[in-house]
């Protein structure tokens, strides 16, 4: 669905307005719980660790992020009002998992109950699962639906761009469902955090959509006060809620493996320019490689850091990466990793905007802004060298 027209406009602003009452009806305060005995409470530590493997079971069973989005807050809910011991805390969170997937997905994308069961290592059999379900069901008056934090992504998204048409006009080949898969895989990453629960489902999403937009334009305070006024937001815990998110993202950003540096020697090859700026090698052209191999390294300021890569360890040796010729632009790696990371939810979220099949898997295509070379190794075969950044030895 695309949004754009006053009657666009008042649909959305219908969805909000619904949305809103819905999570005034059913949200309650999050009070963090401190458990006196590890055997009879679940901590906060607990329930995300719960949360984070339910985040792997959506990956392996390829769900909508809707799913795992209602997963996490019919968990939530039962933990709630309800004081469950932590040996069966994976067994509530499956069932959980399961009722949401009955609930969000079509028929045929459901799991099958025993499959889930096995697949999942959840240490339950099906008829437990089962009998988990009702228990949920009855403390909860049978009442899943609830604006879940990704509802009120899509609609802060779906209003943006219909007020700002060309806000992705600055990122090339950026469509709208793959802008919102990488802001769903933020909310996704807040939602494993218990001390951001203390936020309504609405805030959480205004705040990531509103540093998303601090980067994109420059009158991002103007698109945030008017957000704000129609979601009916306090501006202090807006502003809180800002703090703590930046917070979060950055130091899950900083706790990632830093970005490595490869220092090669040049082979000596006969490059043919192909299509898109890349190159290719002509098989008759290989011939075996002497002296010393190229070595994988990092810089003098992370070699003494615990964890960083060992000196000696070399890269594949037919792969590399050249300067950028004609003027293209290099793509950092980090910025390859975060689209390939986000490709299941893109997969999932392209339905909502109508995007054309074709479009699908433009995040992995070679295009002339990236600059990569691909060596023959056998006759036939092509392999793609990883995105490495070449470096001047001094």
């Amino acid at each position: 669905m695309k949004f754009s027209g006053p009657l666009e406009s008042q649909r959305l602003s219908f969805l909000l307005e619904m949305a809103i009452s819905r999570e005034a009806q059913m949200w309650k305060v999050y009070v963090p719980k401190n458990p006196t005995n590890q055997d009879t409470d679940i901590s906060p530590a607990q329930r995300d660790e719960v949360i984070q493997w339910l985040a792997e079971l959506h990956d392996k069973f390829h769900l909508y992020p809707e799913t795992l989005a209602l997963a996490i807050s019919i968990l939530d809910r039962f933990l709630a009002i309800v004081k469950a011991r932590p040996k069966y805390l994976r067994c509530i969170a499956i069932s959980c998992f399961f009722l949401a997937a009955k609930t969000s997905e079509e028929d045929e994308r459901i799991p099958a109950l025993r499959d889930l069961a096995k697949d999942s290592s959840c240490g339950c059999s099906a008829s437990e699962i089962l009998r988990m379900e009702r228990i949920i069901l009855d403390k909860l008056s049978w009442d899943l639906h609830t604006a879940t934090p990704l509802d009120f992504l899509h609609i802060f998204h779906a209003m943006v761009l219909s007020s700002r048409p060309q806000l992705l006009a600055s990122l090339p080949k950026m469509t709208p469902s793959h802008h919102v898969s990488l802001l769903t895989r933020q909310l996704l990453q807040c939602l494993a955090s218990h001390p951001l629960l203390q936020f309504k489902s609405s805030m959480l999403a205004l705040a990531i959509i509103t540093l998303e937009l601090e980067k994109l334009c420059p009158d991002w305070l103007a698109l945030t006060i008017d957000l704000q006024s129609k979601a009916q937001i306090d501006s202090s815990q807006l502003i809180r809620s800002r703090e703590l998110v930046a917070r979060h993202l950055s130091s899950h950003q900083a706790s990632m493996p830093p970005n490595t540096v490869y220092i090669y020697r040049p082979l000596k090859r006969c490059l043919v320019p192909c299509d898109r700026g890349a190159f290719r090698v002509q098989p008759s052209s290989l011939v075996p490689e002497t002296g010393p191999q190229a070595t994988r390294t990092t810089t003098a300021k992370n070699s003494n850091r615990p964890g960083a890569p060992l000196r000696g360890t070399a890269p594949p040796p037919l792969c590399r990466r050249l300067s950028a010729p004609l003027g293209c632009k290099q793509i950092s790696t980090k910025r390859k990793v975060e689209e390939m990371e986000v490709d299941e939810f893109y997969d999932g979220i392209k339905r909502l905007y109508n995007e054309d099949g074709a479009q699908e898997g433009a995040g992995m295509e070679i295009v002339g802004s990236t600059c990569c070379v691909t060596l023959a190794l056998q006759a036939g075969s092509v392999s793609p060298c990883p995105a490495l950044q070449p470096v001047s030895v001094m």
